[in-house]
């Protein structure tokens, strides 16, 4: 398939160096919201409503078999405006950001933040043992590889689920933990906005609910993922709809509309047998009512696909004869062409 030639997108301007002058949550605060919508300036509007949502994908589709820079070919070609790489990605670049920056300026793309998780950091932010180190390596990495990139939020997640699903202590230092790493983020512009995972400790509507009323709305956001917020047991276009000032990201992932309402998340021994994620259009996502939401409240940010990579067996693999970079493709060009057909997105149609 030959290459869609790239149109140069204008730089955003500099917004973030008065920003990393003022001290306190309220001054940078006030940043950002005119810088995300110069970020939105900076792209071509998709959207046939509102003209403020960025559309990208993670590196989460296509991590298992190509690097980055395969990956940022292919979502140009596709039309799509950014990516959230995985932390593992970005390791050739983490002694020198400015490299990686400048290979997605020249593709027209930005960089929206970078996926937590990355070699030597700790992700337990319940035990009061690994809390400061947690703190630490999460302000470290916004400082030196976010801000380079002029990020303005930082999507996280937060380890594993503790056996038996979280108490309201752990909550509570959960809770501390984001708070913190916010505090010290914000006065950067960096907006910390976990992520609320099946088999992590924000999994279950009620521990979501919990989260956010236990976190300060100055410090911390969050990161909306419509596939697993279904898979807890959550409404997604409620979830969205009721904590919309403080949502950062939203995160475009099916499941299967027998998940729907679920009381119980599926297993992860489940989904070792069969994915429990689905391609746009699965049916466990209403994403019509998301995207109401979206469009009448007037979002400004970005709604990216965190789609899995393809595995024998998932959405029709063996039929493409097992070709894996056929099968990146395919997944792209499906989820693409849903935003296209199904919702009316203004992206180029996949030849």
């Amino acid at each position: 398939m030959p290459e869609r030639p790239i149109e140069r997108q204008p730089k955003r301007r500099d917004f973030l160096t008065s920003a990393l002058a003022l001290s306190g949550a309220a001054a940078a605060s006030s940043l950002l919201a005119p810088y995300e919508a110069l970020g939105a300036i900076a792209h071509k509007s998709l959207d046939p409503v509102n003209p403020d949502i960025l559309y990208g994908t993670t590196s989460s589709l296509w991590r298992s078999y190509h690097d980055l820079e395969w990956g940022i070919k292919r979502v140009a070609y596709h039309g799509l405006q950014g990516i959230e790489p995985y932390a593992a990605v970005i390791q050739p670049y983490r002694k020198d950001p400015l490299k990686l920056k400048k290979i997605f300026d020249d593709a027209g793309l930005t960089m929206i933040d970078v996926s937590n998780g990355e070699r030597g950091q700790s992700t337990n932010f319940i035990d009061p043992a690994h809390t400061p180190k947690t703190i630490a390596d999460h302000v470290a990495f916004a400082r030196d590889f976010l801000q380079p990139f002029e990020c303005t939020h930082y999507k996280v997640n937060m380890g594993r689920r503790p056996p038996g699903g979280p108490s309201d202590d752990q909550l509570k230092r959960l809770a501390d933990t984001l708070n913190e790493i916010g505090r010290q983020t914000i006065a950067m512009g960096i907006r910390i906005a976990p992520h609320p995972h099946t088999w992590g400790p924000m999994e279950r509507e009620s521990e979501i609910r919990r989260v956010m009323d236990l976190t300060d709305p100055n410090y911390v956001w969050m990161t909306a993922d419509t596939g697993h917020l279904v898979l807890g047991g959550c409404d997604a276009a409620k979830i969205i709809n009721d904590y919309f000032p403080r949502i950062a990201e939203v995160h475009l992932k099916d499941t299967y509309a027998k998940y729907r309402g679920n009381t119980s998340t599926p297993t992860q021994e489940q989904h070792n047998t069969a994915s429990i994620y689905h391609n746009l259009g699965g049916g466990g996502v209403d994403f019509p009512a998301v995207f109401k939401v979206l469009r009448d409240r007037h979002f400004k940010g970005w709604a990216i696909f965190d789609l899995n990579s393809p595995r024998k067996g998932d959405d029709g693999l063996e039929a493409l004869g097992d070709n894996l970079d056929v099968a990146v493709d395919d997944y792209l060009a499906h989820n693409v062409n849903y935003l296209r057909n199904v919702l009316g997105v203004k992206l180029p149609p996949f030849d």
